[in-house]
């Protein structure tokens, strides 16, 4: 996918791709890829590979600024007089490779020279480097966030986006970098605790690679309208100028011609007329005007005029066939237990992180004159993990489960529990949902059943089994036979796939091929008929997967005032995550292997392939609205101003406009979608634009008066509000759609 990416983020105004280095990816184990660069008492081990340390890749390459370290500052106040030592070390280390580019760090007050120190965060609006020689770097602007298998998908309005981005511009900000422009998918296991598959982050690229409209049009025009103010943005400092209690201007002028301002209202809830350069100027709240010239204004970060985008998730024609399954041999997990000791012991101590499953085993003798096998009250199994799942079975029997939250990932069970006379074999799975990946010391990071266990409501009292005898698993027998890659699900007897729908036991394999469906959109797996597990494509692993509901407060959203992860969720009452992403390059044209691990039960043989694709896409414009599309520079490099304003829709690649839903050049409202006509509507809106844009992959419609032929409501500021339908050749019957 990066090609198209790096295509859609150069077209969208950046200038560069910021990647981390991961070292689990690049050195997954120690020591096969890069040679050590040296390691001081403190250090454990840090390396810099080759293309890197030579600096092939950095001075005259395509590398242009590198960073050391990430948001180190608050594990060095911790580690004390060590931390400061390391920081020293890490400072030399990278400066004496000599690459020929700057290095940062970022959320590192005292980064040493010559490093430069950045922020991360929403907003940069306070943030200055520690020497006021350096420059205002901005290393993360967060455009979303991330999310948790339980909770709302947490959306930022792009108004709030633009405006942190201009208002950190306007006082003299010279490098940003967003955090996420593509969000991506968390693959395999490499998630945080409780962090979902995917890891869209409300981006203005989304996790399948789409445009997400409005926020990535709308952060176009601000990059365009930016660049602009170039000439005077690297001649001069700002200029501040108050406009009012909660207005200011920001003037960059070089005294030779070149002058920039940024026109910014902090209030949140109040628009205000300001004067400036005697001119008068509406500034909306929460909202900055750029004017690449003083005088006009090109864009405005609360005035949205890019179109929205509706996207859709459509089924495919292709079939998962051939489906199969395996069970888990609960019944035999004492004779292929690897260790034995007295006590529960820690669970990364064991695993090592080669699964996310651990089984503890132990087993207790129950007397057959116990009162409840006569009517009496069933006992109960008391479980405390520091986990973030945990499956209790009884005889090979699912007793029940329990779950952390991304909140209190301490994990209680407590339930009544079937016992029989004479020795009763309790197995606990204690599940991983991600590790700690914010903190420092992880080696002393708990997880797994830690205790107490106690088995309660006996004759003679509780029981309590912590420190009795217990038998350890890593893993599943699935995972040991490697039965998700195409060599490994061929050595053991799958059960035939007509049982699949009447036998949904808990932790069982599944497996079923599916030829790859033509064309290029983006692909997913619609695993709502599911409860919990992993899948597999060709061996590749596609994520864990959850379907549980979203929890949260999925209140008015508006884009006005500081906003925060939990302002904007979406979502509620809905499974978090059930669609996830299959990459079209692990596919083959025929026979691709799908395999998946359920813990809980589902129907597997509902699981659907489907494409996701733009349903609609919306425009909004009104009449005499400038915008950087109606600001072209002359052949002296003065800005002049087009004054007919324009809405243009656009298709996704490959489709086309296939009917125009809504047309309305008048008094519309509504948000895409829902479009309504208003008092004032000229009634020939849809045909002409039915004319003009049917049929084409996009199209710009005017909107003026003499487009419409007359002037529908004389005396009043009309707009333009369109809808249209994007199809391609192949389109299938919607199964479900939500908001881009």
């Amino acid at each position: 996918m990066w090609e198209d990416l790096i295509i859609k983020a150069k077209n969208a105004g950046l200038d560069a791709i910021d990647t981390y280095v991961f070292w689990n990816i690049h050195e997954p184990t120690q020591g096969n890829v890069c040679k050590p660069a040296g390691q001081p008492g403190f250090v454990g081990e840090v390396r810099i590979c080759g293309p890197l340390k030579e600096g092939t890749l950095q001075w005259r390459g395509p590398i242009i600024l590198s960073q050391i370290e990430n948001e180190y500052e608050t594990a060095e106040k911790k580690l004390g007089a060590a931390g400061s030592v390391y920081l020293k070390w890490a400072t030399a280390t990278a400066v004496g490779l000599n690459t020929g580019v700057p290095w940062v760090m970022c959320k590192q007050d005292d980064a040493p020279d010559p490093i430069n120190h950045t922020c991360n965060g929403f907003y940069s609006n306070t943030f200055l480097p520690n020497k006021p020689y350096k420059p205002i770097m901005w290393t993360d602007a967060w455009t979303g966030w991330f999310t948790q298998f339980g909770g709302t998908i947490n959306h930022r309005p792009v108004q709030d986006m633009a405006f942190a981005v201009a208002r950190f511009i306007q006082r003299g900000g010279s490098f940003l970098n967003y955090y996420m422009f593509h969000g991506g998918t968390n693959f395999g296991r490499t998630s945080g605790p409780f962090i979902t598959t995917s890891y869209d982050y409300d981006a203005p690229i989304d996790e399948y690679g789409l445009l997400r409209q409005p926020k990535y049009g709308h952060l176009m025009e601000l990059h365009r309208a930016i660049k602009m103010c170039e000439r005077a943005l690297v001649s001069s400092d700002p200029t501040v100028i108050s406009l009012g209690s909660s207005q200011e201007a920001h003037v960059f002028s070089s005294g030779n011609g070149n002058c920039a301002a940024f026109l910014s209202n902090y209030n949140s809830s109040s628009a205000v007329r300001v004067m400036f350069n005697n001119m008068h100027y509406n500034l909306p709240p929460w909202s900055i005007s750029i004017l690449p010239d003083c005088k006009n204004v090109v864009f405005n970060s609360a005035k949205v005029a890019s179109q929205t985008s509706r996207k859709q998730m459509l089924l495919t024609n292709t079939q998962l066939h051939s489906w199969e399954n395996f069970g888990e041999d609960i019944s035999s997990l004492e004779d292929s237990s690897t260790l034995a000791a007295v006590g529960l012991l820690e669970q990364l101590n064991l695993t090592r992180d080669n699964s996310d499953y651990l089984w503890y085993i132990t087993s207790i003798d129950i007397s057959p004159s116990e009162s409840f096998f006569r009517g009496g009250q069933k006992p109960t199994l008391f479980v405390q993990s520091r986990g973030h799942a945990v499956h209790v079975f009884i005889n090979g029997q699912l007793s029940g489960s329990a779950y952390g939250t991304p909140e209190n990932m301490r994990v209680i069970f407590n339930e009544p529990v079937n016992l029989h006379a004479g020795t009763n074999r309790i197995a606990l799975l204690s599940i991983a949902v991600g590790l700690p990946n914010n903190g420092i010391h992880f080696e002393t990071w708990d997880i797994g059943i830690l205790g107490p266990v106690v088995l309660q409501g006996l004759d003679q009292g509780h029981k309590d089994l912590s420190s009795q005898k217990w038998r350890y698993k890593v893993g599943l027998k699935g995972e040991s036979m490697n039965l998700v890659s195409p060599n490994g699900v061929s050595s053991i007897e799958w059960m035939p796939g007509s049982l699949v729908t009447q036998d949904q036991q808990p932790l069982k394999w599944y497996k079923a091929y599916f030829d790859a469906p033509m064309g290029n959109e983006p692909l997913a797996l619609d695993m709502k008929s599911m409860g919990k597990g992993e899948v597999w494509i060709n061996g590749q692993s596609i994520g864990r997967y959850w379907i549980t509901n979203a929890n949260g407060n999925c209140g008015i959203c508006k884009y006005s005032g500081t906003f925060r992860a939990s302002k904007c969720q979406l979502g509620c009452g809905q499974p978090t995550q059930h669609w996830y992403h299959v990459p079209r390059s692990w596919l083959k044209p025929t026979q691709n292997l799908l395999v998946l691990f359920e813990e809980l039960g589902g129907d597997a043989s509902k699981i659907s392939l489907v494409k996701t694709t733009t349903k609609s896409v919306c425009a909004t414009a009104h009449e005499h609205h400038p915008t950087t599309e109606n600001l072209h520079m002359d052949s002296n490099g003065e800005s002049e101003m087009l004054h007919q304003t324009k809405v243009h829709l656009r298709c996704a690649s490959g489709q086309t406009i296939s009917a125009i839903n809504f047309a309305s050049f008048g008094t519309p409202s509504g948000t895409c979608g829902t479009f309504q006509p208003g008092t004032c509507h000229a009634v020939n809106s849809q045909s002409l634009i039915e004319q003009m844009c049917i049929g084409q992959e996009s199209c710009r419609v005017a909107v003026s008066n003499t487009y419409f032929g007359s002037d529908p409501c004389p005396s009043q500021l009309k707009r333009l509000y369109v809808e249209a339908i994007c199809s391609a050749s192949d389109s299938r019957t919607t199964q479900s759609d939500f908001e881009g």
